[in-house]
């Protein structure tokens, strides 16, 4: 295996196993285990204006998975260039400390898709964002849940589906 091969596989494998966070468990019909089967607040909203949005969602999981993966794949590579020069030893060491390096560059942030919906709550205007697509919203009646205060759970109200990504 020649080096720019090997450098190359590395990086390749360090962005695949990077694990990038979706955001889906942000989602507002996304439920944690001990919501379930939980009495919650709910009450009827009229949905006046949307837009798109990013949403910053953490990706702390992800940046570990590529640091420790790109470490181990850089090892790997590492004690087989380190075999061809017969320093195994550093190879692996060097390998390593290169792939957790390359790891490390992935963020412990990413941005996702979100809506910004603003809805009429009796006489009050309000605004939440939700992370979704657009196209899972339209003007009108929705529902919102809330388990907390503060919190608000805009459910998807619009029955035609988006559109496959």
């Amino acid at each position: 295996m020649n080096r720019k091969f090997c450098c190359s596989l590395l990086s390749v494998s360090v962005l695949a196993l990077a694990g990038c966070a979706t955001g889906q468990n942000y989602k507002p019909n996304v439920y944690r285990g001990g919501q379930v089967n939980q009495q919650q607040s709910a009450k009827t909203i009229q949905i006046i204006a949307l837009s798109p949005v990013q949403v910053e969602v953490d990706n702390t999981k992800g940046q570990q998975a590529a640091m420790i993966g790109g470490a181990v794949l850089g090892a790997v590579i590492g004690g087989v260039l380190g075999n061809q020069s017969r320093n195994t030893g550093a190879g692996i060491a060097l390998g390593g400390l290169a792939g957790g390096a390359g790891g490390s560059l992935v963020s412990n942030t990413v941005m996702v898709e979100g809506v910004s919906i603003t809805y009429q709550d009796g006489t009050h205007t309000m605004n939440s964002v939700q992370v979704g697509r657009l196209c899972e919203y339209k003007q009108g009646a929705a529902v919102m849940i809330s388990s907390a205060p503060g919190e608000t759970r805009i459910q998807p109200n619009n029955e035609v589906p988006c559109p496959k990504e």
